[in-house]
């Protein structure tokens, strides 16, 4: 699958996982401590939170997850397809993604919690839009399946395997974007607290428009 893809595969990859990394760290430094970018830290806050937490609590968690799962279903609804393809409709899933980045900051900087659903949302968002180009190979929104696969096809050259050079290279840029977009985040929060997120938002419009225009010239 990943020979598939196009070659410029792994500059998208690393944006998108520096635009996952930023946003993540914003939430972490900002909301309590919890996560937008993935779902396991937050599934297992819900497991705990069932012996001795507020009510109020398990419902928030419930929110988090159910966000990021409804902004996963508006890429399903959007995209077609398990393929990257010119003419889909990637230029849309961006454009709300970034438009649910800029209502998270809204809701947050006005001291609302409710930010913090809009914020995973765009994740889950996010998430998905990579997933159904790559055959739910490449995630951008979390590094754990991909250290996992690292680790799975170092075993596998230690005993003798060739070693997929490009897909190692593509898990590697994934990781070091969603890291160094952990770096921008923290930065950015300290100068700037919620304003921060206005800056992966503004990329994503960026990277809408460019495909639009790009896709209209070649498609």
């Amino acid at each position: 699958m990943i020979s598939q893809l196009p070659k410029w595969i792994e500059v998208g990859a690393f944006i998108f996982a520096l635009i996952a990394g930023c946003v993540n760290a914003i939430g972490f430094l900002s909301f309590e401590h919890q996560a937008v970018s993935h779902l396991t830290g937050t599934a297992t806050l819900l497991g705990t939170s069932f012996l001795g937490s507020s009510f109020s609590n398990i419902i928030h968690l419930l929110g988090i997850l159910s966000s990021f799962i409804f902004g996963s279903a508006i890429a399903g609804l959007l995209l077609d397809g398990s393929s990257l393809k010119l003419g889909r409709h990637y230029d849309t899933v961006l454009l709300l993604e970034s438009i649910l980045l800029l209502i998270a900051l809204w809701f947050l900087s006005a001291g609302s919690i409710y930010g913090q659903f809009f914020a995973s949302a765009a994740c889950g968002l996010q998430n998905a839009l990579a997933t159904t180009y790559s055959g739910a190979i490449i995630r951008t929104t979390h590094v754990t399946g991909i250290f996992t696969d690292l680790g799975i096809m170092l075993g596998r050259f230690i005993k003798g395997e060739a070693l997929e050079s490009r897909k190692a290279k593509l898990f590697l840029i994934i990781i070091v974007g969603f890291i160094f977009g952990g770096t921008l985040g923290a930065f950015l929060f300290a100068q700037y607290q919620f304003m921060a997120l206005f800056f992966p938002a503004i990329i994503c419009l960026f990277f809408s428009m460019f495909y639009r225009v790009y896709a209209k010239k070649y498609s």
